[in-house]
């Protein structure tokens, strides 16, 4: 059964981003965006269930939405206004979803990298 899920860490302290929201929302070619799910990441960094799994992850392209100024200010971190990266919005494709698609960030407040893991 395919998969989509995330990990995200705070490469700014070096330890796992726990609290941050994400969302994600389908994103057909030449449709407007359907409705999505959003879920907030637990101390480990990682979220309690999958983004999307079996009959929910389907051919196409997926909008991830990274609340990442938020959740440094929640840490307490003064940022600038507007901060320099409110969200990291990551467009991905899904090709067969039978497959697990790991999507890991990397976040600071100036900058985020992401990557297909495994």
């Amino acid at each position: 059964m395919g998969q989509l899920t995330t990990h995200v860490l705070d490469i700014s302290a070096g330890i796992p981003a726990s609290g941050l929201r994400i969302q994600v929302e389908e994103w057909p070619l030449g449709a407007t965006s359907r409705s999505g799910t959003a879920a907030i990441t637990g101390s480990d960094g990682r979220l309690p269930a999958p983004l999307l799994s079996g009959a929910d992850l389907r051919t196409g392209q997926y909008l991830l939405t990274f609340d990442i100024a938020s959740y440094f200010r929640g840490r307490g971190l003064v940022l600038p206004q507007p901060a320099f990266i409110e969200e990291a919005v990551i467009r991905i494709g899904i090709a067969d979803p039978a497959q697990h698609y790991h999507v890991p960030l990397l976040i600071s407040p100036w900058s985020y990298c992401v990557y297909r893991g495994g």
